[in-house]
């Protein structure tokens, strides 16, 4: 064992004496006096030597290591104070050193895309006027988007150029899976599973295989609420409508109804919000100077007869919204494919 100590510290020493960096003197110390280091290998052997040998051993294992520890620490001191080589000199010329009395550097800190404040302060208006929030998945059956709607199956949104399925399904299985074209299947879900009175929103993402142009894209954002309870009447929407308008853009927007077609609303309606342009006419308005924002009206009876309401006892409107146009008018913006291109420049000006 003391033969084993003897080599240990020659060989030690002599590899410190050859070291020229601190890095290396740092490898030796951790070969030989380190935790898993040859010396405390040694020592952890200590046990199994007679009681007469291992005093002597273990004296002579703690006078090497403080041997090693004084040369680790002489040759430190001369490789600190060896002069520096050229090469080492202009890198230190190059390392601007750190002013500690300048104040920090500010982290970017993240902020909401645009969308999602625009949706949020959405969901906070219609909170305001008694709305729950209520959500369903992206991908759902042509029964809860389609046939429980009252939407027939030869009607043209239902057919695999307008309507994003999931692969193995197509327009005429009557279990299709598909990428909702709207929220209204959450409208379904909700009626299916409580009692009226029923005062809900549902926001969230909706496919369709729209022609992407300024106004159009094939994934958007929309809003759509339902509100069923006694002698609701279509003048009850239109309020809720016009003073949401109103609350979100400013007390001047203007806000129109136009006679439409839907298969789950009668009567059904198209409103329209004043266009950016102040209603002068531009190309976004294509020189109306309004935007369609979405359909709306009252709950078709058909529609509460599949979800088991009672239409003779109840009655409803339903309205939906597109949360990007919504977004176009409050901030100016003239195309709708801004939101998505992910360009800071038009990012960070929100």
């Amino acid at each position: 064992m003391l033969d084993r100590l003897n080599r240990l510290e020659k060989e030690a020493l002599s590899a410190l004496g050859k070291a020229s960096s601190q890095a290396d003197l740092d490898n030796i110390r951790a070969k030989y006096l380190g935790r898993k280091g040859e010396l405390a290998d040694i020592m952890k052997s200590l046990g199994s030597l007679s009681p007469e040998k291992r005093p002597s051993v273990g004296s002579e294992a703690n006078r090497i290591k403080q041997t090693l520890e004084k040369a680790y620490k002489k040759r430190l001191e001369y490789i600190k104070n060896q002069p520096k080589t050229a090469e080492q000199k202009e890198t230190r010329k190059r390392i601007k050193p750190t002013d500690i009395t300048l104040p920090g550097r500010k982290p970017f800190v993240g902020r909401r895309h645009v969308l999602r404040a625009m949706l949020d302060e959405i969901v906070e208006i219609f909170h305001g006027m008694g709305f729950s929030v209520a959500q369903g998945p992206d991908v759902d059956t042509a029964y809860n988007n389609f046939d429980a709607l009252n939407t027939p199956p030869n009607h043209p949104s239902r057919d695999i150029g307008d309507t994003f399925y999931i692969a193995g399904f197509g327009p005429d299985d009557t279990d299709a899976l598909l990428l909702r074209t709207h929220t209204s299947p959450v409208q379904i879900r909700v009626m299916k599973s409580q009692e009226p009175p029923v005062r809900i929103i549902a926001p969230g993402r909706c496919y369709r295989k729209d022609t992407i142009d300024a106004t159009h894209y094939i994934s958007f954002w929309q809003v759509e609420g339902l509100y069923v309870d006694h002698d609701v009447t279509i003048a009850d929407l239109k309020g809720v409508l016009t003073a949401f308008a109103k609350e979100l853009l400013g007390s001047e927007t203007e806000i129109r109804f136009r006679p439409h077609f839907f298969p789950f609303t009668e009567p059904s309606v198209e409103y329209d919000f004043t266009c950016i342009c102040g209603g002068k006419g531009c190309r976004i308005c294509k020189g109306t100077g309004w935007i369609e924002i979405s359909g709306a009206g009252m709950v078709d009876p058909e529609v509460f007869r599949e979800v088991g309401y009672d239409p003779d006892i109840w009655r409803g409107y339903a309205f939906g919204m597109g949360v990007e146009r919504i977004a176009m008018i409050r901030h100016g913006i003239d195309d709708i494919r801004h939101f998505y291109t992910n360009d800071l420049r038009f990012l960070e000006q929100f």
